[in-house]
Order: structure tokens, then sequence, then C-alpha cells
């Protein structure tokens, strides 16, 4: 099983490198875009002309070259060779004209209806692109049909997705943060369709900023993740059938390494309960929508994955437990010396430190062996993430290597992590995009801490590894329960200001998020902990699921 298991997820590492084959080119009238300025800031959805080459900005960046960042995960795509007259103004307006809400969408129209051209519209109404197939290769600026319609491919990384359920145009979750609609294949003009993928733009003006981030439409109801524990830490226990209906998610914790073998995890429930009823709690929460899934490690449970041996015993310990209990999924919950970079393991996309690379493999192999149902989230400490932007443990020197650590296994998962909830506690102060320090407890470092992870951020400074932002719908921002529950308590009031700052825009004061129309599609709030919040007369739920439901 194991064999089978690793094939499987070596298989899919294949041809997922071979997605990004490249493409035809398509002519741009490149008349009207300005041409790129390194001085200048761009946000999502902006469009210059560099080199010979229309390029559109898939998420805020600045002094990122178009030219050398339009591959995968990066800052630009290639909407396609100029074939029109050139632009011989200066690009300092682009920033400013393309980040509005409305250029959001309208440049995504723009581009398309002059890639279109050849296709639905001067066809009369007839496609003449070829079906969209899942897993082929599609370049930026390529055109597709689908269930009678056709489409332009935006991002080519997520054009050239197997993941149909998320990115299939017209059908997929996800599928307008990776494809303009350009035209009705039964008759429609391209200009009249493209109507329909502005009005998406609209509402992902700011998930373009997050590299076309989740929109709002697809995050109807913002989540509540919440921490069960199965100790007594003071909290007091609560059996998990009880667990107020506020939650969305219920984090099992934890599962820990047994020491009986490299990697082996095992999960033992505390004596207070019976094992039997906890898997009828389980059961009935799963029948009202909840998910629940098992957390691994904790502040007491180091996991390092040294070997292959370790890697194999921790896929066939998580799936005896995950199967045993009726989980829906793992949270990775590393802390300590879990995970840490070896000097000279400088790109996130391509770490080689074992430990690293041995837990992208197994959640990989976990993945491939329970299929796109299967949940995995992630509870790194701000340490693991937001540091990377200022030191990362690979590459600088005299720092801690820890630094940044999560920063590979988030990106090489990130198709398949449904949520990244970073704890915003027991942290010290963290360098935001700003350039200037933030610290715990407040509005403003929740505004500057999710901004980070939806923005995305040069990694240990160098703009040669940007991390790409996540989806908005994949960042949950991680609080304690109450003042017992850890160090950094926010609030209920300073909750509410960091969420009507990072989703409305309303109330900053010292941090402005990187988007023109807020953070619509923001995924909600994890806490540590559900026995803590329990024992505060369930503040955190009750006053927070009010609010999520009104935002």
């Amino acid at each position: 099983m194991k064999t089978h298991l690793w094939s499987n997820a070596i298989r899919w590492l294949l041809c997922f490198a071979g997605l990004m084959g490249g493409g035809s080119a398509y002519a741009v009238d490149c008349s009207g875009l300005s041409v790129w300025n390194s001085s200048d800031a761009y946000s999502g959805g902006a469009q210059v002309q560099h080199s010979g080459t229309a390029y559109e900005a898939n998420w805020w960046s600045q002094g990122s070259d178009p030219g050398q960042h339009s591959g995968q995960w990066q800052e630009w795509s290639v909407i396609g060779q100029c074939g029109g007259g050139s632009a011989s103004s200066s690009s300092s307006s682009s920033s400013s004209s393309s980040g509005s809400s409305s250029s959001g969408s309208s440049s995504s129209s723009s581009g398309s209806s002059s890639s279109s051209s050849s296709g639905a519209s001067s066809g009369g109404g007839s496609c003449h692109s070829v079906q969209y197939v899942a897993g082929v290769s599609y370049a930026a600026g390529q055109l597709v049909q689908n269930l009678g319609y056709e489409y332009q491919c935006d991002v080519p990384g997520w054009c050239s997705s197997e993941s149909a359920w998320a990115y299939a145009p017209g059908e997929g979750d996800y599928w307008d943060h990776a494809w303009t609609q350009v035209g009705d294949c039964g008759g429609s003009s391209s200009s009249s369709s493209s109507s329909s993928g502005s009005s998406s733009g609209s509402s992902s003006g700011a998930s373009s900023s997050s590299s076309s981030g989740g929109s709002s439409g697809g995050n109807n109801r913002r989540l509540i993740s919440g921490y069960w524990h199965n100790f007594d830490n003071g909290s007091g226990v609560i059996p998990i059938a009880d667990v107020s209906d506020a939650y969305d998610a219920i984090n099992v914790s934890f599962a820990e390494p047994t020491g009986a073998a490299p990697g082996e995890i095992g999960f033992v429930l505390d004596p207070l309960f019976n094992e039997q009823d906890f898997i009828a709690g389980i059961q009935s929460k799963q029948a009202a929508g909840k998910k629940i899934i098992i957390s691994i490690g904790g502040a007491n449970g180091q996991v390092r994955l040294e070997s292959a041996v370790a890697r194999d015993n921790f896929v066939a310990s998580m799936i005896d437990i995950i199967d045993r209990y009726g989980f829906d999924g793992l949270d990775v919950d590393f802390e300590g010396h879990s995970l840490e970079l070896n000097a000279g393991d400088v790109d996130f996309r391509n770490p080689t430190t074992p430990v690293i690379v041995h837990l992208i493999d197994a959640l990989q192999a976990l993945v491939a062996h329970y299929g796109d149902d299967f949940m995995l989230t992630m509870a790194p400490e701000t340490f693991f993430v937001q540091l990377g932007y200022s030191f990362y443990g690979g590459s600088c020197s005299g720092c801690d290597r820890r630094a940044g650590a999560y920063l590979p296994v988030i990106h090489a998962m990130r198709d398949d992590l449904d949520w990244l909830q970073v704890q915003h506690y027991n942290s010290g102060s963290i360098i935001g995009l700003d350039d200037q320090y933030h610290s715990m407890g407040v509005a403003d470092f929740h505004i500057a801490m999710a901004d980070m992870v939806l923005t995305g951020f040069n990694v240990g400074g160098d703009p040669n590894y940007f991390f790409p932002p996540l989806r908005q719908d994949q960042v949950l921002i991680g609080l304690p329960a109450n003042v017992n529950a850890g160090g950094g308590f926010t609030s209920v009031s300073e909750v509410h200001a960091a969420l009507n700052c990072l989703v409305k825009l309303q109330g900053c004061t010292t941090y402005t998020p990187h988007t023109n129309t807020g953070w619509t599609g923001l995924g909600g709030l994890m806490t540590w902990s559900i026995n803590w919040d329990k024992f505060n007369n369930f503040e955190f739920s009750t006053e927070h699921r009010a609010f999520l439901d009104a935002l």
C-alpha cells in the first residue's frame, strides 16, 4: 500500500510539472497600454506593455520585471505579443487607473476582447477554439470552449490544473480566477459576454490582488474553525457532540509521534472520553455539515520526517487514524523544531531540506489516497510564515533556520489546501509589507499579518523569490478564545475593527491593505480553543459568528 500511494504522488508531481508547457502567443493592440515602470506599484488586473509584449498583473507588485516574472505563480501573466501601436507615455498612471474596481473588470474584458476577436466575436457566435480538457497545458490568452461558451486563459498555472472541480471554465468553484468568459458559442458577441466576466471582476478586484484570490461569491458563510483538545489544561473538557454549532470546523488536537518508529503518529483518546461516544459525536457533527479534522503536532508533538522510512510511517499511521475515527482530513500544526531549513536551501519553490521535502511528499500521498473531499489545513505560527518576509532560514546568515520554514509546504500544497489558519498569537513583533513592526493584540496586527498572505511577498526580501498570495477563502485569522488561551488576546471590538478594515476598507488606521475593494472573500476566523471558549461562556463563537454572518 505504501508503494502504491507513493507512486501515485510521484506520478501526480510529474504530470503537474508537464502542465507548464508553452502555447501560441496572441496579437494584442498595445496602443492603450502604458509602458511598465519599475518604480510604479501595480494592483491586480493592471495591464502594461514591456519589450513588445502585453502583460496583466496577477496581484500587487512593484519592481518585478514582467519579462522575468510571468511564469507559474508569478506576478504577471502574458496577454500576448503587441500587434498594434505602442504607448509612449509613462506608466506612472497605470497603477492607479487599473487599481480601481471598475478597471479590474475592464482590464479583463479589454484583454479578452482583443484576443477573442478571431473566435466568438468575428465568428458570428460560432466557437472555433478547442474544447477545454482538465490537465492540458494552456497558455495565457489561449481560447477554449466549455458548456457552450468561450473562455480566455488568464492564469496559465490554474487554467492547466487537473483540478476541474476548481478551475473548469464556467463550472469550477474558482473558474473565474483562472479564466475570462469572452463569447457565447450560440451567437452572443464577446463584448456582451465579457460583461459577465467583469461583473465578477468587480468583486474580484481585490481577489486579483491576491492571485485572483477567492471572490466573495465563493464564500457565502465565513468560517469559524476551533481546536477541541483531548485534555484538560484548566479550561475543562467538552464532549465533541456538545460543541457549539457556531463552529464550522472542529480540529481535534492532537495526534502526536508515538516514539515507536520514525514518523509514526498515534492518537490516544483521553480516559475522560468513551471512544464509541467520541466517534458517535463526530458522526453527529458531520451529519450537521461540520468538518472534523485531526490536528497533528501542537506545542509538545515534534514531528520530523527525516527519512523516506519516516515519511512512509507517517502516511500509513495517519491513514489508520483517519479511517478509525472517520475524520474528514488533517491539520498540520507543526511547532517547535519540527520544520527548519538547511543552510543553502534558498528557494521555497524547490526545497531540498529532508524534513520539508518528506512532509510535502507525505501530504501529497494522503491527498492522492483520499481524493478531492479530503480536508487539508495548516496552523503555523507567524514565525514560520510572515517572518519569512524579513528572514528566510535557508538563506539568511545567523538567523533561526526555522524562519519561514512553512512557506515551501504551503506553496507546494496550495492547490489542495482548504485553509491556512496562521496563529496570530504567541508571536513576537513582525514586520509587515509596510516595513514596520506590528505587535499582537490590536487590530493592525491582524490586518498586516492577513494582508501579507493575501498579497504575497518577497521571501527574505529577495524579489527573485516571490511567495504568491493565497486565495481569500483560504485565509483564516487565528486568535486565542480568551486571555487564558494564549498571549496576544484581542478583544472582540478590535477583531471586528480588523475585519471591517480587511473586508470593507473601513476604519483602517496605521496599516492599509493592498487592495482597492477590500478582501471581500476573506475566509474567517480560527481559535485556540473551543474548550477555552466554553470556559468563557462562548463569547468568541457567539460574538464573532454574528459579526461574520453580517459582514
